[in-house]
């Protein structure tokens, strides 16, 4: 006979289809995690100025490379006034179409309880769509919607690694003879970066507001110095020198669209992390701040390459004087430390919903500040994440090199995006086809330009991204497929919970005081682990809980309105909790609610059973046994589901067993 394990890989939660993760739950907002949906006055003031160092960090430092990446002598075009023109006119469209036009006026619209993102956007589809809907197009939607989110690992290690790469490079400029500590000093800013992760955002979260303020407007007062050598650059706003520039240089003009799309790096930022502060506080912010001193950065930097075109080396330190070029180094590291910052603690957050929607392993998510619930830490991540960040600063080298790698990541998750968005378009706020299909199919041709420009880069490093999300993609879907195997399994395997029990009142087995309490992974039926411990012990506490944990499609829920309690007879209640996919279940604190139902419980006389498993991978589960191998090593690594579910060790006994699928 086999049961089911939370204690490794397999969780009350994780081995059940979301099915158990139900949309129709009612649910209630944790005030401490959402933003306020209509703040004004100071508390307006002080979230724009919180979401202008946590946000836009990444596309911030993007002024950083990106002109000299599109007039670079490897792959760019030469600084003449049409192409600066071309090439300006080209960003200012970019940063108009993609982020203010598609990213803050629609794709923000589109929140799951206050909650942004690409996995909650998945989530808001699928509460849309039951079970019984066409299965073709519910695994598109998901495999879509997941390796969208694969991508965004690859953008969180290259842009840590672009951002400061790309902010030591002043050093080029400043003092060339130090170029060859360029890679050593980048390599130390990120080590230290990462390992001050394990502190929480909390602390360095203060500065984060104040460093970018001084940054951006370091960025205008730059730009508006740098109108004196060409003041007529202004016109570059105009879209006819961006369709000219197309005209004259035809494909190689395409392909700087690979580079000109560095400029709206971060754009998905705003939408992940809206749940934090809000569409208002975001909105203000760009509209009326950012947006503006990116666009006189440019502006600057373009007139400086037209009066001197031999500034594309590095326009953006070029534009300041030499007096302030050292200062200027120092503010745009620690503007591109807030940059890697904010991809991190994105990274954190998308993984922390992944992990409660069933599509990674539990991991160690320890929550760093007793105010924002989304303020996370979780060391596997961000080991990978280091990582990551320092090979591909040791392989590529330079900022130039590694733009190449860049914006593969950044336009594919673009552009599933805008697919997802075109289905909430239709499904949920009732547009008609036509005008889903026009906003979609118009911004879905930017994306698809933007990444067509980077796929014929692949081989300078555009592979490294696309790399990394199929691994991460595989692995999502190598254990989403494992736990629906395994459900099914299991599920054929449940005794009825009313058989068990009329077999309890017949033989009357010894019962003991306290509570028992059985996690498991079916609503419905008697868990396994129960028939083994009564097989193996033959002894019954005189109060047994079954207790299944579900997840809900919404980022929050009170637990208390969710909770279900129903007693089955003879001393045995069957438990339902639903949490959100934001939030961490805490089985102790769970159980003080149950004494309100009619379940009086006491934490010294309460035992949690668990079940651990040995998989074999020999069973008839139709699944290639490599995927199985995968399964098995990611199941054996899941943290235990007595530190998930913040269970006291020692209250805890697990049953072993094995499991062929």
């Amino acid at each position: 006979m086999t049961t089911p394990s939370p204690s490794r890989g397999l969780t009350p939660s994780v081995i059940a289809e979301p099915a158990a993760t139900t949309a129709e739950t009612p649910a209630s907002s944790h005030p401490h995690h959402h933003a306020d949906a209509n703040p004004t006055g100071r508390r307006l003031a002080l979230l724009t100025l919180t979401a202008l160092g946590v946000v836009f960090g990444d596309i911030g430092t993007s002024p950083l490379y990106t002109l000299q990446e599109c007039f670079s002598r490897e792959h760019g075009v030469p600084a003449t006034i049409p192409d600066v023109y071309g090439v300006l006119s080209l960003i200012v469209l970019s940063l108009t179409m993609i982020v203010t036009i598609k990213y803050v006026t629609f794709i923000m619209r589109a929140d799951n309880k206050g909650e942004g993102g690409i996995l909650a956007l998945l989530a808001l589809i699928m509460q849309r769509r039951r079970r019984d809907d066409d299965k073709g197009s519910r695994f598109v939607l998901i495999s879509l919607a997941l390796f969208g989110a694969a991508l965004l690992y690859g953008d969180g290690i290259i842009t840590p690694a672009i951002s400061v790469l790309g902010a030591v490079d002043g050093l080029k400029v400043i003092a060339p003879a130090l170029d060859r500590w360029v890679i050593i000093i980048t390599i130390v800013i990120l080590f230290g970066l990462f390992s001050f992760q394990r502190s929480g955002t909390e602390r360095v979260g203060r500065m984060f507001g104040p460093v970018m303020l001084v940054w951006f407007a370091t960025l205008a007062v730059l730009g508006v110095a740098g109108f004196r050598h060409h003041p007529e650059i202004l016109k570059a706003v105009w879209p006819g020198y961006g369709v000219s520039f197309f005209f004259r240089h035809g494909l190689h003009g395409f392909l700087i669209l690979g580079s000109v799309v560095l400029a709206v790096t971060g754009a998905e930022a705003l939408y992940a992390d809206m749940g934090h502060f809000g569409k208002k506080p975001i909105r203000l912010a760009w509209l009326t701040f950012v947006f503006p001193c990116l666009l006189l950065n440019y502006f600057g930097q373009g007139a400086l390459l037209i009066a001197h075109p031999e500034a594309a080396a590095n326009p953006f330190y070029l534009l300041a004087p030499r007096a302030l070029q050292i200062p200027l180094l120092v503010i745009a590291t620690f503007a591109a430390i807030v940059a890697s910052q904010a991809l991190i603690s994105g990274a954190f957050s998308l993984t922390q919903q992944a992990v409660q929607l069933g599509f990674v392993p539990r991991l160690d998510i320890r929550h760093t500040s007793h105010h924002a619930a989304g303020q996370i830490y979780i060391p596997e991540v961000n080991q990978a994440l280091a990582l990551g960040c320092i090979v591909v600063v040791l392989f590529f080298k330079s900022a130039t090199a590694l733009g190449a790698a860049y914006g593969i990541a950044v336009t594919g998750t673009m552009a599933i995006t805008t697919l997802l968005f075109h289905v909430i378009a239709r499904e949920q706020w009732g547009w008609s086809p036509w005008k889903a299909t026009a906003a979609s199919a118009t911004f879905l041709l930017i994306d698809l330009a933007f990444f067509g420009a980077n796929v014929l880069k692949i081989e300078q490093g555009g592979w490294v991204p696309l790399a990394i999300g199929v691994a991460l993609f595989t692995i999502m879907r190598t254990w989403k497929e494992g736990r629906r195997l395994l459900w099914t399994i299991l599920q054929g395997r449940t005794l009825p919970m009313s058989m068990f029990i009329e077999d309890v009142a017949r033989k009357k087995p010894m019962r003991v005081n306290g509570t028992a309490v059985f996690l498991t992974s079916h609503s419905e039926g008697a868990p396994v682990v129960l028939l083994h411990h009564l097989k193996h012990n033959q002894v019954l506490h005189e109060q047994v809980v079954l207790l299944s944990i579900g997840v809900a499609d919404v980022p929050d829920v009170d637990e208390r309105e969710t909770l279900v309690v129903e007693e089955l007879g003879e001393g045995f209640f069957r438990v339902r909790a639903t949490y959100g996919f934001m939030q961490q279940p805490n089985v102790p604190d769970l159980m003080k609610h149950l004494n309100a139902r009619g379940v009086k419980t006491r934490p010294m006389a309460t035992s949690y059973y668990l079940g651990r498993e040995q998989l074999i991978p020999s069973g008839p589960g139709k699944m290639a046994r490599w995927r199985k191998m995968l399964f098995i090593f990611l199941s054996r690594n899941a943290r235990s589901a007595t530190q998930f579910f913040s269970i006291p060790p020692n209250r805890v006994v697990e049953l072993g067993t094995q499991i062929e699928f």
